[in-house]
C-alpha cells in the first residue's frame, strides 16, 4: 500500500513539474478523424508558421535576458554568481516550460499514447516525464556551459539552435500528442526533434565539449523515441506520412 501511495505522489509530481495531464486532469484532445488521403495545407502552414513565429519570440527572450544579465554583470553591487543563477533558471524554463511561447496548441497528455497500439517493448507512460525531467536538467547545464563559454552572451548560434530545437520538439508534440496525426508524426519526429538534436549536441560540443557531451544523452532518448514513433505509426494503421485534412468524428 505504502509503495502505490509513494508511487502515485511520485507520479503526480513528475507530471506537474512536467505539465503532464493524467487521469481526469486530462482534457478532450482532437477527436477529429481523417476522411480522405489529400493533404492538409491548411495545417502544413500553421505547423510551419507557428514553429516560426515561436522560434521568433524565443530569440526576442533571448535578447531581453542579454540585456538584463548585461545590467546585472555591471553593477557592482550584485554578486558574481547572481546572473549565473537567474540564467540556469532561465534555461529551466525554456527547457520545461518552451510551449508558452508557442501559438500552437502544445497540451502534454498521456491519451494518444495510452490509446494507441504500441510495441512490446515500449516503456510505460511515466518513463516519459521522469527522462524528459532528466533531460531539461542535463539541458540546463549544457546550455550554462555554453553561455559562460561565449562570454554571457545569449544571441549566439549555439543558444539560438538550441531555441530552435524546442520550438521543432513542441511543433512535433502538437502533430502527434494533440492532434494525433501519427503518420505526419514520423518524418516531423525524425527531421524536427532529432536531428536538431544532433546539430545542437554537436555545436555544443565544439563550444564546450562538456555542454557537448552532457547533451548527448538526449540524442540517445530521442533515438529511442524516433523508433517508437515509426512502430506505433506502422502498428496502428500507417497512414500516409503527412497530414490529412480531418473531420469532426461525430459527423
Amino acid at each position: 500500500m505504502n509503495k502505490s501511495n509513494n508511487s502515485g505522489i511520485v507520479e503526480q509530481f513528475v507530471n506537474t513539474v512536467m505539465g503532464v495531464k493524467s487521469g481526469n486532469q486530462q482534457q478532450s484532445l482532437n477527436t477529429s478523424i481523417a476522411t480522405t488521403q489529400e493533404l492538409d495545407i491548411k495545417a502544413v502552414l500553421v505547423y510551419i508558421l507557428g514553429t516560426i513565429l515561436q522560434i521568433l519570440v524565443m530569440i526576442l527572450v533571448l535578447l531581453g535576458m542579454k540585456k538584463l544579465v548585461m545590467l546585472i554583470d555591471n553593477n557592482s553591487s550584485f554578486p558574481s554568481w547572481v546572473s549565473t543563477l537567474l540564467t540556469g533558471l532561465f534555461f529551466a524554463l525554456l527547457s520545461i516550460r518552451s510551449r508558452i511561447f508557442s501559438l500552437l496548441d502544445n497540451t502534454r497528455s498521456r491519451q494518444t499514447y495510452d490509446q494507441v497500439i504500441r510495441p512490446r517493448w515500449s516503456p510505460p507512460p511515466l518513463v516519459f516525464p521522469i527522462v524528459w525531467m532528466i533531460i531539461a536538467v542535463l539541458r540546463v547545464i549544457s546550455s550554462v556551459l555554453v553561455w559562460q563559454q561565449m562570454n554571457h552572451q545569449f544571441l549566439v548560434l549555439p543558444l539560438i539552435l538550441f531555441v530552435v530545437h524546442l520550438a521543432l520538439g513542441d511543433t512535433w508534440n502538437t502533430i502527434f500528442t494533440v492532434e494525433r496525426r501519427l503518420g505526419a508524426a514520423v518524418p516531423v519526429v525524425i527531421l524536427g526533434p532529432w536531428l536538431s538534436a544532433l546539430v545542437v549536441t554537436a555545436i555544443y560540443w565544439q563550444t564546450n565539449p562538456i555542454a557537448g557531451m552532457t547533451l548527448s544523452f538526449s540524442c540517445v532518448w530521442l533515438t529511442v523515441a524516433a523508433v517508437l514513433v515509426f512502430r506505433i505509426w506502422q502498428l496502428n494503421g500507417s497512414e500516409p506520412l503527412y497530414p490529412l485534412k480531418l473531420a469532426p468524428a461525430n459527423q
